[in-house]
C-alpha cells in the first residue's frame, strides 16, 4: 500500500504539525475536507489521522461522536490505521506518572467524552494508535495556551500561571510529537489497539520562567490568572464555562510514563528543553 496518509483538521495546531512531519518522511498528505465523503478520500491510505477537534471545546458531547464515526467510516473503507492524539482528560486527578495501564477515572465531562470515544474505537475492532500527550506547547503556534495565555504577557515581563506555578505538568512539544507518530507508523507490529503516552517534556511554570531568565537574563514575574473573572463569565460564555471545568489540570501535578514508547522507538530523542522555551521567545529585532 502506498504512503498516503488522510489528515483530518490538518489546518488545526496538531494536524499542521502531522501534515509537515509526514510529508517531511516522503509521505503523500491529503487533507479532508469537511463534508466530502470520508469513505473516497481515505480510498489508498495506509494511515489516517484523527486531529479534527472542535475549536475552544465547542459542543464536545455532541460534535466527538460525529468526528469518530466519520472517522471510523473512512477506516472500515480502506482498510488504513487509524492514528489519534490522546489527551489526559481521562485520567483525572490520579497519582502521576500516568501510563496506558492506569485506569480511566475522568473528572471532567470532556474527560468522559474522550474517555467513551476511546472506549468506541478500542470496541471497533478496527487497528488504532493512541498517542497520548499533556498540552501542546509550540512557539510558531501562538494560539496554543502557553502562547495565548501563559506567555501574552511576556514582552511586558509577565508570565500568567493558571495554577501553583510550581505545579510540575506535562507538555508536548509539538514537532516533537509528530516526529513520533512519523515513527510509529513505520512499525508493523503494532496490535490492533495500540496506546502510547508520550512523555514530552514534564516542568512547572516557575521552571519555564527560570529558563527564560537564565537565556535573556531578564527578571520575571509570575501572576496569577484571574479565574474569578472566568466564573463571572460562564453562564453566557461557552469557552468561559470549559476552561473552568479544566483547572484542575492545572493544580494537579502529573507527568506521562514514557517506557512504552522509548521500548517502541529507542532511538527517539526529544527536543532539549533549552530549545523549545527559546523557541518561544521574541525573535531579536
Amino acid at each position: 500500500m502506498a504512503r498516503k496518509v488522510l489528515i483530518l483538521g490538518a489546518s488545526g495546531h496538531s494536524g499542521s504539525a502531522f501534515a509537515h512531519a509526514f510529508a517531511e518522511d516522503g509521505w503523500q498528505v491529503h487533507r479532508f475536507q469537511r463534508g466530502s465523503d470520508p469513505a473516497k478520500a481515505a480510498q489508498g491510505c495506509a494511515l489516517i489521522i484523527n486531529a479534527m477537534n472542535p475549536p475552544d471545546y465547542h459542543d464536545w458531547a455532541r460534535q466527538i461522536p460525529q468526528i469518530t464515526e466519520l472517522t471510523m467510516q473512512a477506516a472500515r473503507a480502506s482498510g488504513a490505521r487509524v492514528l489519534i492524539p490522546g489527551n489526559v482528560y481521562v485520567y483525572g486527578r490520579q497519582p502521576a506518572p500516568w501510563s496506558a495501564e492506569t485506569p480511566h477515572r475522568p473528572c471532567s465531562r470532556k474527560g468522559r467524552v474522550r474517555d467513551e470515544m476511546e472506549a468506541a474505537w478500542r470496541a471497533s475492532g478496527l487497528p488504532v494508535t493512541i498517542l497520548r500527550a499533556g498540552d501542546f506547547i509550540d512557539g510558531s503556534k501562538p494560539g496554543l495556551m502557553m502562547g495565548r495565555v501563559m506567555l501574552k504577557s511576556l514582552p511586558k515581563g509577565r508570565i500568567t500561571a493558571l495554577g501553583p506555578p510550581e505545579v510540575p505538568r506535562a507538555y508536548a512539544y509539538l514537532p516533537d510529537f509528530a516526529r513520533a507518530a512519523v515513527a510509529l507508523s513505520h512499525k508493523q507490529d503494532l496490535p490492533d489497539f495500540a496506546e502510547f503516552p508520550f512523555p514530552g517534556h514534564t516542568f512547572s511554570l516557575s521552571d519555564f520562567a527560570a529558563e527564560i531568565t537564565r537565556q535573556t537574563g531578564r527578571s520575571l514575574r509570575i501572576t496569577r490568572f484571574p479565574w474569578w473573572a472566568l466564573r463571572l463569565a460562564s453562564p453566557a460564555w461557552e469557552l468561559a464555562r470549559e476552561l473552568t471545568e479544566m483547572r484542575y489540570l492545572f493544580e494537579h501535578p502529573h507527568s506521562l510514563d514514557g517506557a512504552a514508547l522509548a521500548a517502541a522507538l529507542p532511538d527517539f530523542a526529544p527536543t532539549p528543553f533549552e530549545e523549545v522555551v527559546a523557541g518561544h521567545l521574541p525573535t531579536p529585532a
